[in-house]
């Protein structure tokens, strides 16, 4: 089930990280890897959103990561 955060709640997550670590996307529970974030684009107007963009593939997601999303392990 898709769910929407917006700018503030993930800034809000963020904020209870250290500031220092590397930032990936997780994606695709069947095809774990993590990926590099690159642009951010924002398209303003009251439809308006934020995009981040994917730039690469850094390698598979550490067990650790799968479980705690619960993602099946490959």
């Amino acid at each position: 089930m898709p769910y929407k955060i917006t700018v503030r709640q993930l800034i809000h997550q963020l904020q209870t990280v250290d500031p220092d670590l590397p930032a990936y996307f997780a994606i695709t529970p069947d095809w774990p890897h993590a990926h590099y974030v690159g642009r951010i684009v924002e398209v303003p107007g009251p439809n308006g959103a934020v995009y981040l963009a994917e730039n690469g593939q850094e390698g598979v997601l550490p067990p650790e990561v799968r479980t705690e999303l619960s993602w099946a392990a490959v």
